[in-house]
Order: structure tokens, then sequence, then C-alpha cells
């Protein structure tokens, strides 16, 4: 007999628990409507934008590859054929690898359909046509047709072909003690025959070359580079026969100075040659720069006699007395033609030496020369690298 009141208890209802969630390897999950579903075609590539499993992507880096390799053909043939024998795609694999200026390629597809068109482009050309806004990357597009050129006439390209301005920038001016400027050359892609052009006006005006003693440091070095005809393999031979023994201080470093300078018990004074733009061209080959501006450049003070005597001494057993380097224009047998005015160079030493205000204004007689092509100034600036992460050949 049930009792009143009592209500009988009722089943409790059975819960279906959740499906487990799918394995990451079982696709992507996608809520519809409460529901989990499981797309299986969707893979974890399509989470990794970055993945290389997409198709589209695969397809695209083959892409580049083939453009890559093709512009790589390109290169190599542009290095065994006259220019006048070059097709368009030659001049843009010249343009882009070789010269290192991707920036023009767009014109010069546009406006430039052969090795013979470009042989042909005045610096008019060149500006309007390619829109090479930058005075200095028109002088060496000038400079490199102009040595085609030549080559065509019989005559092989000039040794100073050989030298990119990476070289330039990392590796030469870190050899004359002006690493400083490595930047300012890198973004004007100043190369070996641009080296050969340079005067004081474009060190200044161009590449923030203010003091007078650095430029006259970077023209001895181009002076040194001339007298080795622009050969680079001449020259690191000539420095590697004289690292270990005091000979040929001329292809001396910057570097090899400061060992030398160790090694004659200054060296509580060597590091302050470094970046200074001391170096053999300049012990050897400027008349002024004496043991005087030598002490001054080591930073040893005027009042210790006996220590700038013995730097005097030692500078006299290592370095000859100073030849007048050549003037007026030449060419050597490097096919370089090399501009007259540059030297002598005058009386650079005093600028160690003295406090005179005026001395950064006068390191002697730098010729003043006009390059000609001025830069305007409101042109936008569409002449950078920087950024450029493209297929660059490099002899660094």
């Amino acid at each position: 007999m049930r009792a009143q009141g009592v209500q009988p208890a009722r089943p409790c209802p059975l819960r279906t628990p959740p499906p487990p969630p799918p394995s990451p390897k079982h696709g992507l999950r996608v809520f519809v409507a409460g529901r989990v579903c499981v797309l299986p075609s969707l893979r974890l590539c399509v989470a990794d934008s970055d993945s290389q499993c997409s198709p589209t992507r695969q397809s695209l880096s083959l892409s580049e590859g083939e453009e890559q390799a093709d512009r790589l053909q390109q290169v190599e043939l542009v290095r065994t054929t006259p220019m006048s024998h070059w097709k368009a795609g030659a001049v843009q694999a010249w343009l882009e690898v070789v010269m290192a200026m991707p920036m023009y390629v767009k014109a010069c597809a546009e406006n430039v359909k052969s090795g013979k068109v470009l042989l042909s482009l005045s610096d008019e050309d060149l500006e309007l046509g390619l829109g090479v806004c930058s005075s200095l990357h028109r002088r060496k597009l000038r400079l490199a047709i102009e040595d085609y050129r030549d080559a065509e006439a019989g005559r092989s390209l000039s040794k100073a072909a050989d030298l990119d301005h990476h070289w330039v920038a990392k590796a030469w001016l870190n050899d004359i003690g002006l690493a400083q400027y490595s930047q300012a050359f890198q973004n004007h892609l100043v190369d070996g025959r641009m080296l050969n052009s340079l005067m004081k006006r474009d060190l200044e005006k161009h590449l923030n070359v203010s003091k007078k003693f650095h430029q006259v440091s970077i023209l001895l070095g181009i002076e040194l580079l001339y007298q080795v005809n622009f050969s680079r393999e001449a020259l690191q031979e000539r420095r590697a026969r004289c690292e270990t023994q005091n000979t040929d201080p001329v292809v001396w470093t910057n570097q090899r100075v400061l060992k030398w300078v160790r090694d004659i018990d200054l060296k509580e004074y060597a590091d302050n040659l470094t970046n200074s733009g001391v170096h053999g061209a300049v012990l050897v080959l400027e008349p002024t720069f004496n043991a005087e501006a030598m002490a001054t450049a080591l930073g040893i003070p005027s009042g210790k006699h006996i220590l700038r005597r013995h730097l005097a001494e030692e500078m006299s057993a290592i370095f000859p007395p100073a030849t007048t380097p050549r003037a007026g224009k030449e060419e050597n047998s490097s096919g370089i033609r090399h501009k007259a005015g540059r030297l002598p160079l005058g009386k650079i030493g005093r600028g160690f030496s003295s406090k005179d205000p005026d001395f950064h204004d006068d390191y002697g007689s730098l010729h003043n020369e006009d390059c000609g092509d001025e830069d305007l100034e409101d042109r936008p600036e569409q002449c950078r690298l920087e950024g450029y992460n493209g297929l660059e050949v490099t002899n660094v």
C-alpha cells in the first residue's frame, strides 16, 4: 500500500556524451548550427599561410626559380657576347644583376629592346627614358657603356670592371681605413670604374666625405689602384708578400700600418689610426704627411719629444721620400682614362699638426672639378636600393 503524498521516482534520462574532438590530423573543425563538422579536405596548411604545401605557392616558387635561372643564363651571355649583340632580355639581366640597378629594369624593358639601342643612349636618354635621376648612377651607366664600346673595338673590358660596388664599399674602404663611409658608397653603387672618375667635389657633395684629409686619403687610395692597373689580384699579391716584412709600404692597408706601429713599440697609440684614413699610399705618395703629421694622427703628445723622435727614425727607415704622383690625363694598360687636375695634392699634413681654424678648408691644391651633371633637389628618390632582395652577382 503506497504512502499518501509520496510520488514515485522518475527514471533519470540518459545523456549522450559529446563526441570527442577530432584529432588535428583529421582536418579542420567547423561549427554549423550547433554541430561540429569535420572537413577532411582542409588540412593544416590552410591555417598556415606560409606552408609550402599550397599548390599556388609551389607554382609561384617554381616560376621565380625559373626566372632567376634564366637571368643567370642571360648574365653568362653578356659576359661572353658583345653588347651590340644583346637582346632585350640580356640588357635587362645586365642592368639588374651585373650593374645592381633593378629599379630601372621596368623602364628599360619598355624602352630599350637591344644592346645596340643601349650603346646609343645619351645622358638625356638615361635620365628621361630610364628615369635615372641620380647623376652618379648615370655616370656609372655611362662609364660601363663606354667600356663595353671600347671592348667592341677589339680591347677587353677594363680591370676596373671587376671591382663591383660591394667590393668598393666593404673591402676597399676598410683597407684604406675609412669604413665609416661604406653606406654612402653602397647607396650610390660606386664601383671600380666610378672610383677612377671621382673628384673632391663628388666626395663632398654626394658621398658625405667632408673632411679634407679623408678626401685626400680616398684619392690616394684610387691613385694606388691606378698604379696596379685596377687589378685586385695584383694588389692582393703584393700585400700578401709584405704582410710579415716591412717592404713595399705603398700597398699597406690601414690595418697593416697599425701592425707596424705596434711592432715599433707604440702600441698604446696604434688604435688612434682606426678609421683615420692613414694607409700606405698616404705615407709614401704624400710628401707633406711627415713624421710630425703621423705623430699627431697617433695622438702622441707634442711634449713627448723622445717618442716623436723614435717615430721619425722608424719612418725614415721604412718609408722612402714621397714621389710626386702623376698629373694630367693619362691612360694605362687597363684601358682606364684618368682625369687630369687631381694631383699633386699639396699641404695635407698640416691637418693633423695645426689647430688653425681654417685648416679644414685648405688642404692644399686639391682640384675642384665639376662633374657637369647636377642632381635636381626636387626629384624623387627613386634610385635607392634599400630593401631590395633580388638576384645579384657580387665579387665579394
